[in-house]
């Protein structure tokens, strides 16, 4: 998938992420350090209602990002576009 995240939108974006994968280890860390709880709902794939949400939107690996319309997935993608809100966090305030 395209990684195309668009940071203006005014949305909650959804992590899909596993507990025992590194990259989803990874790019929960960069929640927190940035402080994008408020932005970023966690969810994960152990639960199988979480798991069935992923597939859905055309998911296959953890970590996942979704904003309502575009699925990126991969830690290096995901982190890229979690900068990207975390600058547009940063620029609104």
């Amino acid at each position: 998938m395209e990684d195309a995240l668009d940071v203006n939108r005014q949305i909650l974006v959804e992590l899909f992420h596993a507990i025992v994968d590194e990259g989803s280890a990874q790019v929960r860390r960069l929640v927190v350090e940035r402080a994008l709880a408020e932005k970023v709902r966690l969810r994960n794939v152990f639960y199988p209602e979480v798991a069935a949400d992923l597939a859905a939107r055309g998911g296959r690996t953890t970590p996942a990002l979704w904003d309502g319309t575009t699925l990126i997935e991969g830690a290096e993608p995901v982190v890229a576009a979690l900068e990207r809100l975390a600058k547009g966090k940063a620029e609104e305030q």
